[in-house]
């Protein structure tokens, strides 16, 4: 009796290996919503499900192989070099003079402050991929000032908001620095093709912001007299030391970048290295500084490099059960166009930015879905571009969008129901962003194209 329960309950484990492979996602997804550590649970189920499917000894043989060969990927050297630039920057305080100069220069228009938010932000967004750290320096920088000056509350926020998530965007942008080596794209290509859109984003922004301006002047009204210098010189300065120097440095570490001079990691060396030498510059240097700077990329950088060694592994577990190929298939069948197929891509990255950072959809949606779109011959460079731009909108998506939480922190009087409103209409004006780069792929491929002679 027990012996035929026993082949029973065999039975009923003799599952393919591609159905196995749906539980492992199933498994992912349940363990990630409810809160399990990412990297940890990625590894766990890939040992489990691995032992399921194809065995022990194959399963340890594969995490063995992706652990080494993330660490042997020389590309994602860059990511700490890039966040350690950003912090440096932070910490000499350009951000700030570059805001106050641009405030004040522009002082007697209408929405100005909303103006020098977003200009501050390609900017800030330029030096640093880090969407938390862009929104806070923004909220600490503008808030206070637009409260004093009587601004819209929501529009307010929206702009802070919608401006710090640029820097996923901009390049050099650490997202597409990983997302290069997932889609087997180069990094260079990526930061081409990234430019236009990043620019056509902060353009619909400023359009929107100073709109709004136009047809309802109380919105943004200029700012009050005593906070208007008299002396022009000193306006032209403060332009000069926040905005020339940060503009050479980024321009050198990206310019070599995308003119082949450099790779992306000798690329981000250069431009660290020159971000101590401007906090040397402007007097910010300190021992201390460069502690907390070094402590906070090394936090950053291996939640990111773990993250990747640990969805490598899992995707490569999952691929050798064979379910990417049966969910190819499937989408195949449907009879579909390509364009139906990214559409629909798209609308679950949206929903997934929701409850999660960019770094899981990266690493372990993308890998499971790219093989669809490259039976499809879909252009995977306007794509990865067409994520980047999608997962910048579910910044701004209630109910999680963690941007709301990040702005709330370091401006409290601000009610959280005005933020997600605020948040809201760049939304909107983020999906029209969105539609124009899947309606016009040129917008992201032309300039790749141009430079390189290919996408």
């Amino acid at each position: 009796m027990v012996r035929r329960d026993t082949r029973k309950v065999a039975r009923l484990m003799e599952f393919s290996n591609e159905i196995i492979g749906l539980f492992m996602i199933g498994a992912m997804l349940f363990a990630i919503f409810i809160g399990f550590p990412i990297s940890f649970t990625l590894i766990f189920l890939g040992v489990v499900f691995g032992a399921w499917g194809f065995g022990v000894k194959l399963t340890v043989f594969l995490m063995t192989l992706q652990f080494y060969n993330s660490m042997m990927e020389q590309t994602l050297a860059a990511v700490p070099l890039f966040v350690f630039m950003g912090f440096m920057m932070e910490q000499a305080g350009l951000m700030e003079r570059l805001f106050a100069a641009i405030q004040m220069m522009l002082a007697r228009m209408k929405g100005s402050l909303y103006l020098a938010v977003l200009f501050v932000s390609v900017v800030f967004g330029a030096a640093t991929g880090i969407v938390g750290a862009s929104v806070t320096i923004l909220g600490i920088m503008a808030a206070k000032t637009m409260n004093r000056s009587g601004y819209d509350v929501r529009l307010a926020a929206g702009t802070i908001t919608a401006g710090g998530t640029l820097g996923i965007l901009i390049p050099p942008s650490i997202m597409l620095v990983v997302m290069g080596p997932v889609l087997e794209i180069p990094v260079t290509d990526l930061f081409a093709a990234a430019i236009f859109p990043g620019i056509l984003m902060a353009g619909l922004y400023v359009i929107y912001a100073l709109g709004r301006c136009w047809i309802n002047p109380k919105l943004g009204p200029p700012l009050p007299e005593d906070m208007i210098p008299e002396n022009r010189s000193i306006i032209w300065k403060e332009l000069f030391f926040g905005l020339v120097p940060p503009t050479i440095l980024i321009a050198f570490a990206l310019g070599s970048i995308l003119a082949g001079w450099a790779t992306p990691t000798e690329g981000a060396g250069m431009g660290a290295f020159g971000s101590i030498l401007l906090a040397i510059g402007y007097r910010k240097f300190t021992w201390a500084g460069l502690y907390d700077a070094l402590i906070k990329t090394l936090e950053i950088s291996v939640l990111i490099l773990f993250l990747v060694a640990a969805s490598n592994f899992f995707g490569a577990v999952f691929s050798r059960l064979g379910t990417p190929t049966m969910i190819t298939e499937l989408l195949l069948n449907l009879d579909v166009s390509a364009s139906v197929v990214v559409i629909l891509i798209l609308a679950l990255v949206f929903v997934l930015g929701w409850p999660l950072e960019w770094v899981p959809i990266v690493l372990i949606i993308l890998p499971i879905l790219s093989p669809v779109l490259l039976e499809l011959q879909v252009d995977m460079l306007w794509f990865a571009i067409l994520v980047a731009v999608c997962l910048q909108t579910a910044w701004l998506s209630p109910p999680v969008a963690l941007s709301a939480y990040f702005l709330k922190g370091v401006v409290p009087e601000w009610d959280l129901k005005d933020i997600y409103f605020g948040m809201m209409q760049f939304m909107v004006i983020q999906i029209l962003g969105l539609s124009l780069v899947f309606l016009f792929p040129a917008i992201a491929t032309w300039l790749p194209i141009y430079i390189y002679g290919g996408g």
